[in-house]
């Protein structure tokens, strides 16, 4: 399974994709909002242009808006990259706090350490579920395992329970008089497979 730090493209291009696809989920994502709150605020049999109207005049600003967040984040994200010489989820946590003190820096200290806090722990609480989601989806990683995986019977490491559980390789055999497991002959199929009558 490919992990979000190999798919993702190398440091300078990511700062232009991320730029691009914050614009364009913002403009998406924001002309319907804008839409339905332009006919939710028009008057009646005028709804349709009054939403189509707060979608021209307020669509690009979120599109903007959400971009300068992506280009922002990207950047730092970049930097701490080069500067820890490592991709882990630190990285991100450490960039979604930066960016947000760095957009609230012109209200003052306070502001903006308190919105580099909260973007700080919303990247944590991002990066922690996506941890939790990997996790989840890769399955157990202590799979039991079975004497049919090892073609010559139960390893010398295996310990004595298992063999009681589960029955060991040999021990089986001399129980059932020796009796071997033999292949037909007529499952030997030549590569690449014929079919012709015989």
């Amino acid at each position: 399974m490919a992990t979000p730090e190999t798919t993702r493209s190398p440091c300078p291009d990511r700062i232009l994709d991320d730029l691009g696809g914050a614009f364009g989920m913002g403009a998406v994502g924001g002309s319907a909002v804008h839409f339905l709150r332009g006919i939710y605020n028009s008057p009646k049999g005028e709804r349709i242009i009054g939403g189509s109207q707060a979608v021209r005049m307020n669509a690009l600003r979120t599109g903007g808006g959400f971009a300068a967040w992506g280009g922002l984040f990207s950047a730092f994200d970049c930097s701490m990259v080069y500067l820890r010489q490592k991709e882990d989820p630190w990285n991100s946590i450490f960039a979604g706090a930066a960016t947000g003190g760095f957009l609230h820096m012109r209200q003052g200290l306070g502001p903006a350490s308190r919105s580099a806090l909260v973007g700080g722990v919303f990247l944590a609480l991002i990066e922690g579920g996506g941890i939790m989601l990997t996790k989840a989806m890769s399955g157990p990683q202590n799979m039991p395992i079975f004497v049919e995986d090892f073609p010559d019977g139960l390893p010398a490491s295996t310990p004595p329970w298992y063999e009681r559980w589960f029955g060991g390789g040999e021990k089986e055999e001399k129980k059932s008089g020796g009796a071997k497991t033999e292949i037909l002959e007529s499952f030997d199929s030549p590569t690449p497979p014929t079919f012709e009558l015989k």
